[in-house]
């Protein structure tokens, strides 16, 4: 059986992260979707509540789980007995960054494959930020986010 993980923060997740979400399942027997914790990063949502809207908005998906981890994501792919990493690209200027880190990753576990999915093009604009900007402007971000993500910001700017 073929594993693969797609880590990320999905803060929160996007229409976007679902489309490459449903073409990883295509083509491998199980995804991993693992929400990732960045030191780097001050995400708006807690890892409980960003795995919690993975689950609700990939409820109907058969071979896809979700968890979390906090280090190298080869570790956690190892861990998992994954053999890839799902990596999204929506433009070029994605590439320069995800090239980088897939030879960081390659270098730490030669074992253990990047692959690069492009999400549809109607989603290569959509990134979290900008639905989290929209949606602090109380802007309608159903075309871009899952129902229950657009609750979860709905009731974040609300407070």
């Amino acid at each position: 059986m073929k594993k693969v993980i797609y880590p990320g923060s999905f803060d929160p997740v996007t229409n976007g992260h679902i489309d490459v979400i449903k073409r990883a399942r295509e083509l491998f027997d199980s995804v991993v979707i693992t929400v990732a914790v960045n030191p780097v990063k001050t995400p708006m949502f807690t890892v409980e509540e960003r795995v919690l809207m993975l689950k609700e908005s990939l409820k109907d998906f058969e071979n896809v789980t979700i968890d979390s981890f906090d280090g190298l994501v080869v570790d956690h792919a190892r861990q998992v007995g994954a053999v890839g990493i799902i990596r999204g690209l929506r433009a070029v200027s994605d590439f320069e960054f995800e090239f980088q880190m897939a030879l960081m990753n390659r270098k730490l576990s030669d074992k253990i494959t990047t692959i690069f999915l492009m999400p549809h093009e109607k989603y290569t604009y959509l990134n979290s930020t900008i639905v989290r900007n929209l949606a602090s402007l109380q802007s309608d971000v159903s075309d871009f986010v899952p129902p229950a993500v657009q609750e979860a910001l709905r009731k974040k700017f609300q407070s």
